[in-house]
């Protein structure tokens, strides 16, 4: 068995103003930084209406697709943003996690990297916010539930930003577990302890600025860890940002690339044990080139050596 490395030229095409923090360069940074790995490469899909509709109404998809500009950019939001070829780019990335997941199900692959831009934990229902248009990770999880037929998946959210765009998704769905370790205060505001869920399936961890590495492996064995395990998801699902690095200039954690490798061989370990190794890792945040591109290779190499 091999790991698949999913992704797509289009998501080159989504193209931000000079200076914005979530740039084509972290697309290309990444994928250089993978180039040499073993890899079984996949191209992304566009995912169709259909499958965005499991988590987002017609109307949001049509008002995204009504937005994208002839020329130029425009703002969805103060911090997002769409060009012509940001609506494939972000179908793109939302058809790399369905790919992913029917790879890792059918066992085409032990588990699959979506490196695929626009992110997408910080997409409400009906709102794009903080770069993202589609909310590509509850995407995953609701097709893995409705398409595959899975009982339980877990998404733990280890961005340094609070995925409330994933959890806004997923708050009223009990099969569905989500995890954010974050660092608060922090944009976007959300993901305080007491925001548990629809039914008690929702785990926030906010850290304050300045936590380290050796803080958050505390926080993911006292509380991430346990939890994953009493809850013996049928597929793992990873937001995978990078944006915790202390080289970060967007958030003040202190973690290092190999924090990285030793959270995704962690979560690798309880994939093996509940889910037969079924993972699916998808990118969000991480805005240094070069603490992005070594970090996510220390976490696809993670994910090489766990499905061998």
């Amino acid at each position: 068995m091999t790991t698949a490395l999913i992704s797509h030229s289009d998501c080159l095409n989504h193209v931000t103003p000079e200076g914005h923090p979530e740039r084509v360069a972290r697309l290309e940074h990444l994928l250089h930084a993978l180039a040499p790995l073993d890899l079984l490469r996949l191209a992304a899909p566009p995912a169709s209406d259909a499958d965005i509709g499991r988590i987002h109404p017609q109307r949001y998809i049509e008002r995204i697709a009504a937005a994208e500009p002839a020329k130029g950019e425009t703002q969805l939001d103060g911090d997002t943003w769409m060009s012509p070829g940001s609506m494939q780019a972000a179908r793109r990335a939302a058809g790399s996690v369905i790919r992913a997941v029917d790879a890792v199900i059918s066992r085409e692959v032990s588990n699959a990297f979506c490196g695929v831009r626009p992110p997408g934990h910080h997409a409400e229902r009906e709102t794009p916010m903080g770069f993202c248009i589609f909310g590509n990770a509850a995407l995953a999880a609701q097709y893995a539930l409705d398409h595959h037929g899975l009982s339980r998946v877990a998404i733990v959210d280890f961005d340094v930003h609070h995925g409330n765009g994933t959890q806004d998704l997923i708050w009223d769905e009990d099969r569905v577990l989500f995890i954010s370790l974050h660092q608060s205060p922090l944009w976007p505001g959300t993901g305080d302890a007491t925001e548990t869920g629809g039914h008690g399936n929702v785990l926030n961890i906010p850290l304050p600025p300045g936590s380290d590495g050796a803080e958050m492996r505390a926080a993911y064995e006292a509380q991430v860890f346990p939890r994953l395990n009493a809850f013996a998801p049928d597929l793992l699902i990873l937001s995978a940002g990078f944006d915790a690095h202390t080289d970060d200039p967007l958030a003040q954690l202190d973690w290092n690339t190999e924090d990285f490798r030793w959270l995704t061989h962690a979560l690798c370990q309880i994939a093996a044990k509940h889910c037969r190794g079924r993972l699916v890792s998808v990118l969000e945040g991480g805005y240094d080139l070069a603490a992005l591109a070594a970090s996510g290779r220390a976490h696809v190499e993670e994910l090489i050596e766990a499905g061998k």
